[in-house]
């Protein structure tokens, strides 16, 4: 077992995914057992191999839809014998779980370890009007809300477009750049036969879109879906000479900043930056080194954040960087977002980038395949949480 580097010591045996969509009117537990089947089916295993189970966040009050199954429902509705469990409420992100399963298989208390993320927020929304998806309804305001969500501001969309906007002061981004974004990723959607939204998008459509929390416009903000995505975390020497593992060169997961929405004295002050150092210092691989990123994009503006904190371009670069989509296509300098993302494949909370690295690392990606793909990096969350993950073949 590595002591410095406990990341060596897991592999990534199999992935699964669940059927995807808008408003599909399945549960959670359906949607996380149909893509469990599929993972331990994807790494050659049995139920009977199974020996942990961590989900991203568990069961907790949220918002409807939000929070898929917990733990403790997905061990019995898969009769499950489990040696360790975890729910990861918070952390650095969305990956989570998948961090905290290499821990454990590293540390010997488990050889194969289910990870799911499951998400039903598009039949929840469909059952009442938007005030009833807001966290605050269910939890009371508290915290900074009591002093955002009085003057309007009670949503991320509110609270990350104060922070774009001042980007945009700081380095005169252009919002015909950034939407670059949202036309790229609406490409490689088509190609995706999994993808919510295939119809193609052009820079006009993106700035004629109504909007939102200026300055997002509908285009800068990801699409609610039902859907799970599954992966089985296993023991290194358990893998074998598999064409289909996946190895974990590195993790991301500092917080040395302010972990809050609203006490960032930079635009790079947010989770991202802390998370993309931490990456880095674990490994001798560079940025030049990616072959593909599959970035966050809960909004467009993430997206850039993660790509000037992690190395890809300087402060203030991104926007010219994904202007035109050349830098970003399949051919370009780094092919960005793959699957079409969560602004057109669908939001599964940064799950989908993590599915789509494993493809490609795999060369399992059909049309939007990257020739050769190597190296891959995943990166999920925005504002006061990320995580990152560095990922080879």
């Amino acid at each position: 077992m590595s002591r410095d580097h406990f990341e060596h010591d897991a592999v990534i045996t199999g992935i699964g995914r669940s059927d995807t969509g808008r408003r599909l009117g399945r549960s959670g537990l359906d949607l996380t057992v149909q893509a469990a089947r599929a993972a331990v089916a994807d790494a050659g295993l049995t139920m009977a191999d199974i020996d942990g189970v961590v989900a991203w966040p568990g069961e907790y009050p949220a918002a409807p839809g939000f929070n898929g199954p917990s733990p403790w429902r997905v061990k019995g509705a898969l009769d499950l014998d489990l040696k360790w469990h975890l729910a990861c409420q918070e952390g650095p992100a969305q990956l989570t779980p998948i961090m905290a399963a290499a821990m454990a298989v590293s540390a010997g208390v488990a050889r194969h370890i289910l990870v799911y993320r499951t998400t039903e927020e598009s039949t929840a929304q469909g059952t009442g009007g938007r005030v009833l998806t807001n966290g605050a309804d269910q939890g009371g305001v508290t915290g900074s809300l009591q002093w955002q969500r009085p003057f309007g501001a009670v949503s991320a969309a509110n609270w990350l477009a104060m922070n774009y906007r001042r980007y945009v002061h700081e380095t005169g981004a252009r919002r015909d750049q950034v939407g670059w974004l949202s036309v790229s990723q609406r490409r490689y959607a088509a190609d995706n036969p999994d993808a919510v939204f295939t119809e193609p998008v052009t820079i006009d459509d993106y700035l004629a879109a109504r909007m939102i929390s200026e300055p997002f416009c509908l285009l800068d903000c990801d699409v609610p879906t039902d859907g799970s995505i599954a992966a089985v975390v296993s023991a290194a020497e358990t893998a074998g000479d598999s064409p289909k593992v996946v190895r974990i060169e590195a993790i991301g997961s500092a917080m040395r900043n302010d972990p809050s929405w609203d006490q960032w004295r930079h635009p790079h002050d947010m989770a991202a930056a802390d998370a993309a150092k931490h990456l880095w210092s674990r490994t001798d691989l560079r940025p030049a080194d990616v072959d593909t990123a599959q970035l966050y994009d809960g909004f467009t503006f993430l997206t850039i954040m993660w790509l000037e904190s992690l190395g890809f371009c300087g402060y203030g670069e991104a926007p010219a960087f994904v202007e035109g989509g050349d830098n970003i296509s399949l051919t370009g300098t780094l092919p960005l977002n793959t699957s079409g993302g969560q602004l057109s494949a669908g939001r599964l909370h940064g799950w989908g980038h993590f599915y789509e690295a494993c493809l490609q690392l795999r060369g399992e990606a059909g049309a939007r395949q990257v020739h050769g793909a190597e190296v891959a990096l995943a990166a999920a969350g925005g504002g006061p949480h990320g995580g990152a993950l560095l990922l080879t073949r």
